[in-house]
């Protein structure tokens, strides 16, 4: 049986288990168990390493919570595998024992001890059959051999396909991005591991991008890079998950691609890290991920945010934080995934968008279509990339299209990594301003740096005369304060009712003078922020022609009202010409 037809088998034993319950489950299940597998194995490696030193290795596992003492199946004197503890006592051990002992290890500096610790904080055990949880720990010990360079590749590809199956299950689909995209982003961001440029992840969720990353650091070795080369790899990537299932998936995923101790996947909320508890060493060179949106964090969480640019969308939060703490002050590179509803937002996203815009070079927009994450959303999404360190002069886009034939991406029929080759064609070098980029009917650019100086030019009238005009008011108001001054004490009613009639008078001439700067720098505001609203429509594209009956009704519909307008424009000039004919001495 192969390692596929195995891991499905084991699927379906977990099935037949009363305390399991959704894929979800059976997924998180599955890996804590393949998790410490692995481990075990690793640790064999690591005794024979010590052990070539002359040294003695020692696990930061209890021996009663290690897997080969209580998981592995050993051989009788007739060579008979059996358990090493018996079905019905088996659960038992693994509530009371394994998982008291692996959530409350001492850490000690130890990283291996972090990494199974922070594993199995939150972890449970689903199954309540020990009879079920054999049968598993059978396949288990009989398909996986992480000492096997073979195995361990096939394992991987396996284990890509299991995250792939998380997309229908529930909301646990929030977790994956798929692997075209998490490819394309990183090929695009292009860390450099001859410069030993750090890649953070701040919402790593099962490490797709992590992942990605380690595959294309990989791919700038060869025979002749040194050892120390290799170890870079991990020490060049970071991430960051809150959740736990995630997480769980995450460190195992970690393991099977090479990196043994996981201990720079760090079990935390990232957005829930005080504003000024952020330092300067934890900056990184590349910035890359895909963090959840549509959700909102806890109260509390982001109080401490900027006043302007305060938010509790998740998206949001997100992007300020890496903007403002996460990415090296100068060339850092970040590419993120977000909904349109980024693109065209208003108030405290037109806000966010501008710190972006200022603070970095947002140089690309590549637009999705429908269906990239489906089934987990419908959201429509974009990957934006951008770079630290100048204000966005340019901003090109790029509008990605479904292939020939194909009406929408599913589970069946996902986003393939080879419909992006004429992305990664047109690219060009940001070194040179891209200059190779050329516009297509898919392709366009903006020319942000000139509609900014516009924009502003056009509001700072209303701006300088809204400021006057809230001068004029705050110079009444300290009239005011002298007025009160001056009636202190004064028990004279006549006075004080004639000192008292001209503070109200102020009062109102105050509230029209502020009404009449809210007035003015709503003007200027209506001339400025819609330059961020960077929902851009692909200006080259050929009108689509469409026979969707709501997308029909509502072009006549916008037809009508236009009419309507017309209509009413033509007859207010004609009744204006009309007064004014008769009002003329030609007429008398």
């Amino acid at each position: 049986m192969n390692l596929r037809s195995t891991i499905k088998s084991i699927q379906d034993i977990m099935r037949k288990d009363d305390g399991v319950d959704g894929d979800a489950q059976r997924i998180g299940q599955l890996t804590w168990m393949l998790f410490l597998k692995i481990f075990d194995q690793c640790e064999e490696a690591w005794e024979d390493d010590a052990a070539d030193q002359r040294k003695q290795y020692k696990s930061p596992i209890p021996e009663d919570c290690r897997w080969r003492n209580w998981a592995k199946y050993i051989e009788d004197d007739n060579g008979k595998k059996k358990p090493r503890i018996q079905a019905s006592e088996l659960i038992k051990h693994v509530n009371d024992i394994v998982f008291p002992g692996l959530q409350q290890l001492d850490i000690d500096g130890n990283p291996k001890a972090k990494v199974v610790r922070d594993v199995f904080q939150d972890t449970n055990n689903y199954m309540k059959s020990g009879t079920q949880m054999l049968a598993v720990i059978e396949k288990l010990d009989e398909a996986v051999n992480f000492h096997d360079i073979k195995s361990r590749g096939q394992l991987g590809d396996v284990y890509e396909q299991i995250l792939n199956d998380l997309r229908s299950a529930g909301n646990a689909g929030e977790f994956y991005t798929p692997r075209a995209i998490t490819e394309f982003m990183v090929k695009m961001v292009n860390p450099s591991l001859a410069k030993r440029e750090t890649v953070l992840d701040p919402a790593c969720g099962t490490g797709g991008f992590l992942t990605a990353t380690i595959a294309h650091l990989e791919g700038q070795t060869s025979k002749k890079s040194s050892a120390e080369d290799r170890k870079a790899i991990a020490q060049c990537i970071r991430g960051i998950e809150k959740k736990q299932l995630p997480h769980l998936l995450c460190v195992t995923n970690m393991m099977l691609h090479g990196i043994d101790v996981p201990s720079m996947i760090e079990h935390r909320n990232t957005l829930a890290t005080g504003w000024n508890d952020w330092k300067l060493t934890e900056r990184v060179n590349c910035v890359i991920t895909n963090p959840p949106f549509g959700g909102m964090e806890d109260d509390g969480v982001g109080n401490d945010y900027p006043s302007d640019i305060r938010t509790r969308e998740t998206a949001d939060m997100f992007l300020v934080l890496i903007v403002k703490k996460l990415l090296s002050a100068k060339g850092g590179r970040g590419a993120i995934v977000l909904p349109d509803g980024t693109l065209f937002g208003e108030g405290v996203k037109a806000k966010v968008k501008k710190l972006l815009m200022e603070e970095c070079h947002l140089h690309t927009i590549i637009r999705l279509p429908n269906g990239v994450f489906a089934p987990y959303t419908g959201i429509k999404t974009n990957l934006l990339f951008f770079t630290k360190g100048k204000p966005t002069d340019t901003t090109w886009f790029y509008e990605h299209r479904y292939p020939a034939g194909v009406k929408s991406y599913s589970k069946t029929k996902p986003l393939r990594i080879e419909e992006f080759d004429p992305i990664v064609d047109w690219w060009g070098s940001e070194s040179d301003g891209f200059a190779a980029r050329t516009e297509s009917e898919q392709a366009w650019k903006i020319d942000f740096k000139t509609l900014k100086h516009e924009a502003e030019a056009k509001a700072k009238p209303y701006w300088d005369k809204a400021e006057a005009l809230n001068n004029d008011a705050s110079a009444l108001v300290n009239q005011i304060k002298d007025l009160r001054e001056s009636i202190k004490g004064e028990k004279k009613a006549a006075k004080r009712s004639k000192v008292e009639g001209k503070i109200t008078s102020l009062n109102e001439q105050i509230d029209a003078l502020r009404q009449q700067a809210r007035e003015q720098q709503s003007i200027g505001d209506r001339h400025f922020w819609p330059i961020y609203n960077l929902d851009i429509k692909n200006p080259n594209a050929p009108e689509e022609e469409t026979q969707d009956p709501d997308k029909l009704l509502a072009k006549y519909k916008a037809l009508l009202a236009e009419i309507d307008k017309t209509q009413a424009k033509l007859k207010a000039e004609l009744s204006a010409a009309l007064a004014h004919h008769s009002e003329s001495p030609e007429s008398v």
